[in-house]
């Protein structure tokens, strides 16, 4: 900002003092954090203390007319933030008085200088402490007081082209957390749009290396919430978070964002963003190089020209992927959830055929559709390639592209070499995005990497402690044979979903490693009971026989196997229950069939599965092993 020259007023109230040239508040001299339209406020005020100031006129001022802006919102916080800083009450006011519905009014004396200008000795001063509001007995001071409000008017516009920019740098803030943006359109149709932006805009800063940015779903649960901002900081284990509000209207879309130092509930700085719907992606990367470089982020050029450049989106793509994302996040294990998320990432590319964003989404889809069984597998794989292939020609940047195409990698072609490598591109470009450390983790357990895949579960707990990341711990112990561990993790994982089946599947595995059978039994029953699948009850069979239930066992695996014939099961599936009745030879036929098919799955099976455990000695099963690039 400009500094103070002479001819520029500076308006004094009790201990504070406005350089109105500067675009200062100071307290005792020193400067205090106050900018933008609450600075813009407290000058109009100040030019008419004693005056009641309607809200038109506050609006006429700082709010063109064809400014698309939800002026009440606005005003009241500006209001507040004013209250905050100078430690006033709407109670019981010492500055500044509401007049419910129709203005505000300065209460408290205030007095103004103007700096004197020798080179126009003609030219009278506004004497050092001669109350503003007492200057309107004489032309002279008229003069003067108009003169004041020229130069107020023109701060105010300044500002406003100018943007709210601090004067100085806010403390270097390590981790951030969103919280969830409010809907204040009017329409409750439209929650899908702020929560939509709330995600972007995690996305967004989640590419920011040198910052720790908490995951959409451990912020998901703060919405609506009357928790206090330092409170809601301590559990999340953050120095800053930022809040704010939408409104769309027609085509035109409003974001306003606030960023506050966790530690005090300090605001360390506000943007309101008005913007065609159709620069909605450009408006999310302005927002989030705001916040970066208010909290001292270290940006790349590269990242810096990505967050200020993006394309024009159509709208109604742009809604339709929002919609697909919120079904896609929030239910990613269930296939009716899935379908829905794929049938708006169908309309969003149909709706723009160069949204990059739409088909990563889309190959996401399909992978998962694979995971849960609902897309047979190779239809699954080349469409979520194509799909794919389509992101990254179009934006080569996007961090969920390149973790989708590690799961391709690792999932279905057993590729480990291009695996690694796509994951480790994935976190380089969003280093705060959790779903990449938490496909990582498990693709590093299982390629044998303990120590790193420990150092992305650790990564994982600082960013997010979720449903999916408490099934990424289990799996990661699982697939290291870490049984000790693996209890501690699946016990932690039932505290958030205590009837998880997976969860209590991978306690009875850990109980059965660590020799507690009983335990283990106990747990392979409520997993059969959550889960109905043939998973837990061949787990229990094989349990079953290891405290001699013989009889017991076999029973099970008879049934499961006669099932399995009727309803045409995986090769897999039929493989362990015949290594559970003994018959090796037909378990490895149908592991023969299982590789030859590439089945999901096969990799961390074999490498980790408890009912082989009668295989692992036999020639065979170290050749298969090998073949899949995998070690016992």
């Amino acid at each position: 900002m400009p500094t103070s020259e002479p001819g520029v007023p500076v308006l004094r109230f009790d201990d504070f003092e406005l350089d109105v040239r500067a675009g200062e508040l100071r307290k005792h001299g020193l400067r205090l954090r106050l900018r933008g339209q609450p600075l813009q406020v407290l000058a109009i005020l100040l030019n008419r203390p004693g005056d009641v100031v309607t809200r038109e006129e506050i609006r006429s001022q700082i709010w063109s007319a064809d400014t698309f802006v939800d002026f009440e919102h606005s005003l009241h916080n500006a209001i507040a933030r004013l209250r905050e800083t100078l430690g006033d009450s709407a109670e019981t006011p010492r500055y500044i008085e509401t007049l419910p519905r129709h203005g505000y009014r300065f209460i408290a004396p205030v007095e103004g200088e103007e700096a004197p200008e020798p080179s126009h000795p003609a030219q009278s001063a506004l004497p050092r402490g001669v109350p503003v509001a007492s200057t309107r007995s004489t032309p002279r001071r008229l003069l003067v007081a108009s003169v004041l409000a020229i130069l107020v008017i023109a701060f105010a516009v300044w500002l406003a082209r100018t943007g709210t920019r601090p004067t100085s740098a806010a403390p270097r803030l390590n981790s951030i957390a969103v919280l969830p943006l409010a809907n204040l359109s009017g329409d409750p149709s439209e929650e899908f749009f702020a929560d939509g932006l709330t995600d972007q805009l995690i996305t967004d800063l989640a590419e920011v290396g040198s910052l720790r940015v908490i995951s959409r779903t451990s912020v998901m649960r703060y919405k609506g919430t009357k928790e206090g901002l330092p409170e809601i900081a301590r559990k999340l284990n953050v120095d800053a978070i930022v809040e704010g509000s939408v409104v769309r209207s027609g085509q035109r879309v409003r974001v306003t964002a606030q960023l506050l130092q966790a530690s005090t509930d300090q605001h360390l700085w506000a943007e309101t963003y008005d913007r065609d719907l159709g620069d909605v992606l450009k408006l999310q990367g302005e927002v989030a190089d705001a916040i970066a470089q208010q909290v001292r982020a270290q940006l790349t050029p590269k990242q810096q020209a990505q967050f200020r450049a993006a394309h024009a989106v159509n709208p109604a793509a742009y809604d339709a992927y929002l919609k697909g994302r919120l079904y896609f996040v929030n239910e990613f294990t269930k296939p009716d959830s899935l379908r829905k998320a794929q049938h708006y990432f169908q309309e969003s590319v149909q709706q723009d055929p160069n949204f990059a964003l739409a088909y990563a989404g889309l190959a996401d889809t399909y992978v998962y559709l694979a995971f849960a069984g609902a897309l047979p597998r190779d239809q699954a794989y080349g469409s979520a390639k194509g799909a794919l292939a389509k992101a990254l020609a179009l934006d080569d940047s996007i961090g969920e592209a390149h973790d989708t195409l590690g799961l391709l990698s690792s999932e279905f072609d057993w590729d480990w070499e291009t695996a690694d490598r796509e994951f480790s591109r994935a976190i380089a470009l969003a280093p705060s995005y959790s779903c990449a450390h938490e496909d990582r983790a498990t693709f590093l357990a299982l390629t044998g990497r303990r120590a790193e895949a420990l150092a992305e579960i650790t990564k994982i707990d600082q960013l997010d402690y979720g449903f999916s990341a408490a099934e990424t711990e289990s799996t990661t112990y699982y697939e290291l044979r870490d049984y000790p561990g693996l209890i501690e993790a699946s016990r932690r994982g039932l505290l958030l979903v205590p009837k998880d089946w997976f969860q209590h599947y991978a306690l009875g595995v850990g109980y059965e490693g660590t020799g507690k059978l009983q335990e283990a039994i106990s747990e392979y029953q409520k997993a059969i009971e959550m889960s109905g699948g043939s998973q837990g009850a061949v787990a229990l069979a094989h349990a079953y026989s290891a405290v001699g239930r013989k009889a017991e066992a076999e029973k099970i695996l008879r049934d499961l196997e006669r099932k399995s014939k009727e309803t045409s099961a995986s090769p897999y599936a039929m493989a362990t229950i015949y290594a559970g009745l003994g018959e090796n030879d037909k378990a490895f036929e149908f592991l023969e069939k299982a590789y030859s098919q590439k089945s999901l799955g096969i990799p961390l099976s074999l490498s980790s599965d408890l009912v082989l455990e009668s295989l692992r000695p036999d020639p065979r099963f170290q050749n298969l092993l090998g073949r899949i690039g995998l070690k016992n």
